[in-house]
């Protein structure tokens, strides 16, 4: 490498344009690389197999700091009072979310695992200004909202369209769509995860979301 840019032992300050031999000499030089798939294990000599992985926590080696202010000490087998070494973890909710989501997507958006989904179902009235659909979905969201399920009604004054697209980006898991058959007493379920919609009556689909719901509880 020629014209690097290396610390300058001042906290904020580099240098830049710096050369090897000619700025700086050094009597440990290595020609360091990245490891990758097939080059042997240093530790064992067996081929390194590469794949990707998610962090989703840490681990802080944190010394002595905090046992010497706080006085926590053990005896060492001559009796003497030496400061713990202290460690600690933690588990990120933005990079467990962030995990989450990297495993469950689509070109649509989002495809929240049951358990985790910020709710479980929408239900989502084609038009709102249409009295029967209205009703119909409005009761629907009660009788979910009743047996415990984390239910979103949608009703917006949008196209249909736009509602289906938004809850799949969202991600949520289950939708009940109350359109111009609900004069039928009929109803569309569907699942956010690739399956078609079916039609079926508006209490087979607030079973079935229930039933759905109760296998994460």
């Amino acid at each position: 490498m020629s014209n690097m840019v290396v610390g300058a032992n001042i906290t904020d300050y580099h240098y830049k344009n710096v050369n090897f031999k000619r700025d700086f000499t050094s009597s440990n030089v290595a020609d360091i690389r990245t490891i990758v798939k097939g080059d042997a294990c240093p530790v064992c000599g067996a081929p390194v197999d590469v794949c990707r992985g998610i962090e989703v926590g840490h681990i802080f080696k944190l010394g002595t700091k905090y046992s010497k202010a706080l006085g926590c000490n053990y005896l060492d087998e001559q009796g003497k009072e030496i400061p713990m070494i202290m460690g600690c973890y933690g588990i990120g909710l933005n990079r467990t979310m962030a995990a989450i989501i990297e495993q469950n997507y689509d070109e649509n958006g989002i495809i929240w695992p049951l358990a985790v989904a910020p709710y479980h179902a929408v239900v989502v009235p084609v038009m709102v200004t249409d009295e029967t659909q209205r009703t119909m979905a409005e009761e629907i969201y009660a009788a979910l909202q009743k047996a415990g399920v984390e239910v979103l009604l949608d009703d917006r004054d949008e196209r249909p369209g736009v509602k289906f697209k938004d809850s799949e980006l969202i991600g949520i898991p289950m939708r009940i769509t109350v359109g111009r058959k609900a004069k039928d007493g009929l109803v569309e379920y569907k699942e956010r995860k690739g399956a078609a919609a079916v039609e079926m009556t508006p209490e087979d689909a607030i079973s079935k979301i229930i039933a759905q719901v109760n296998t994460i509880h």
